[in-house]
């Protein structure tokens, strides 16, 4: 009988935790629309490190939140000035095992250290869109090389 009490609390804990995720999303998510984003956080070995979540797009910054955390406050932030993008790639080797067919990876320079992100191929227009339209005394660059 105990060992049943404890798989039930051990379930009833699952399910809050899980329950605690979408909140936390939908908190998140409750001011404004979000794109799916993915981070490389690690370059120790070609094609790993990469975390997927959601980032709002705000009128200065990228706000990037992981996919699977209970934090409300964004894992990363990028500022768009200085933000700019060196270079629009496909995924290679491993990564097109882990990311859908039509995602780009852009490699990034901003002021605290390059950076990599990857998204759908049609959210990398509005990204774009978004850093090109800076307001007037920002600098925002798009150094494309393909």
């Amino acid at each position: 009988m105990l060992v049943l009490r404890w798989i039930g609390v051990g379930v009833l804990v699952l399910l809050v935790a899980v329950a605690a995720l979408f909140i936390r999303r939908a908190l998140v998510t409750r001011s404004g629309g979000i794109i799916r984003l993915s981070v490389r956080v690690s370059t120790m070995l070609d094609g790993r490190g990469w975390s997927s979540g959601f980032a709002r797009l705000s009128e200065t910054e990228l706000r990037w939140y992981r996919m699977f955390s209970f934090a409300l406050r964004p894992k990363r932030v990028l500022s768009r000035r200085g933000l700019a993008v060196e270079r629009r790639r496909l995924p290679e080797g491993q990564e097109r095992l882990i990311m859908p067919a039509d995602w780009i990876i852009l490699r990034c320079t901003s002021h605290q250290a390059p950076v990599e992100i990857a998204m759908a191929k049609s959210t990398v227009t509005g990204f774009l869109s978004w850093l090109e339209s800076a307001p007037p005394g920002a600098v925002s660059h798009l150094v494309l090389r393909d």
